[in-house]
C-alpha cells in the first residue's frame, strides 16, 4: 500500500504536468473550430467505449473485482501516447491534444459516475469512488491539479517548456513502465493466474476502441487525420490513471490488473493499428480520387 499511497500518485503527477507543458488556453478553444470531429471522438470515448467494455465483460464472465477494473479502464480518458502515435502515423496531433485535455477534465466526472455503476452491478464489495466528498477531491487533485501547473509553467516560460517537452515525454513513458511493472509485481499471483482471461479481454478490448475511433468518424465524414486523432485517442487509454484510482483510492491492486495488462499490450496492438491505417492510406486515395472525378 505504500508504493500505491506515495508513488503511484507522483507518477501519475508527473505525467499530467507533462500533458499540462504541451497545453494552452488555445487548445480548448480549437475542440469549437473542429466540433464534428470533436463531438464524434468524445461521444465515442463516453458512451460507446462502455458499453463496448460491458459487453466484454460480461462475455468473458470476469470476476466482479477484475470486471470492475476493465469498466474502471473503459471511464479513464486518453493517455498522453496517443499523442506520439498520432504523430507517426500522420493524424491531427492539435486534436489529440485538445481531445486529450477536454477528457481529463470531463473524467472527474465521468470516471466516478462508470466505476460506480460497474460497482453496483457486479457488487465486489463495500467499494465505492467519488461519492465521498474527499475521494472526489483526491480525483480531482490527481488529474487536473498537474494539467494546470504544467499550463502555467508553459504561460509564463514557454522557453523552458519547450525544452522540457521531450525529456518530460521521455520519463513518461518509462514512468508508466515503472509504474506497470511495479502493479504486476504487487499482485503477481493474481496476474499470473489471470493473465490469460485478461489478455485476451484487454486486447479485445484495445482493438475495438481503436478500430470505433477511426472508423466511426470516417463514416460521419470526417477527414482521415482527424479520424486518426480519434483513433488513438479512444484506442489509447491513461492505464496509470486507472491504476492510480485502483490502488491509491480504492485499496484494491487487484482491480488494477486490467489496466496493468492493457498498458504492456497496448503499445504494440496500437503499433500495428498504425500500420494497417498507413496502408489503407493508397486505397483512400484512390477512392477520393474517384469521387472527384
Amino acid at each position: 500500500m505504500e508504493f500505491a499511497a506515495v508513488a503511484l500518485p507522483l507518477a501519475l503527477g508527473i505525467i499530467m504536468y507533462g500533458l499540462g507543458l504541451d497545453l494552452t488556453p488555445a487548445d480548448f478553444v480549437r475542440v469549437g473550430k473542429q466540433p464534428k470531429a470533436a463531438a464524434v471522438a468524445l461521444a465515442c470515448q463516453l458512451l460507446v467505449l462502455p458499453a463496448v467494455c460491458f459487453g466484454l465483460v460480461l462475455l468473458f464472465d470476469l470476476p466482479p473485482i477484475l470486471a470492475v477494473g476493465m469498466m474502471l479502464l473503459a471511464a479513464s480518458p486518453g493517455g498522453t501516447t496517443a499523442n506520439l502515435y498520432s504523430h507517426l502515423f500522420r493524424g491531427d496531433v492539435a486534436l489529440n491534444v485538445s481531445l486529450t485535455a477536454i477528457n481529463s477534465v470531463i473524467a472527474v466526472i465521468t470516471l466516478p459516475v462508470i466505476t460506480n455503476l460497474a460497482i453496483a452491478w457486479f457488487q465486489p464489495g463495500d467499494l465505492s469512488v467519488g461519492l465521498q466528498f474527499a475521494k472526489t477531491l483526491e480525483v480531482f487533485l490527481i488529474v487536473l491539479v498537474p494539467v494546470a501547473l504544467g499550463m502555467t509553467v508553459r504561460a509564463w516560460k514557454a522557453g523552458f517548456a519547450r525544452a522540457m517537452d521531450k525529456p518530460v515525454r521521455i520519463a513518461s513513458v518509462l514512468i508508466l513502465v515503472l509504474v506497470i511493472v511495479g502493479s504486476l509485481a504487487s499482485s503477481f499471483d493474481l496476474f499470473a493466474s489471470n493473465f490469460l482471461l485478461l489478455g485476451g479481454i484487454t486486447t479485445a478490448f484495445c482493438i475495438v476502441s481503436l478500430t470505433v475511433g477511426y472508423l466511426v468518424p470516417r463514416l460521419a465524414r470526417i477527414e482521415k487525420p482527424q479520424a486518426i486523432a480519434s483513433a488513438f485517442e479512444v484506442g489509447i487509454h491513461n492505464a496509470t490513471l486507472a491504476i492510480v484510482i485502483a490502488q491509491g483510492v480504492l485499496g484494491r491492486p487487484d482491480m488494477s490488473l486490467p489496466a496493468a495488462i492493457y498498458g504492456v499490450l497496448m503499445f504494440p496492438i496500437a503499433a500495428l493499428f498504425g500500420l494497417w491505417i498507413a496502408r489503407r492510406a493508397p486505397a483512400d486515395m484512390a477512392h477520393s480520387s474517384r469521387k472527384s472525378q
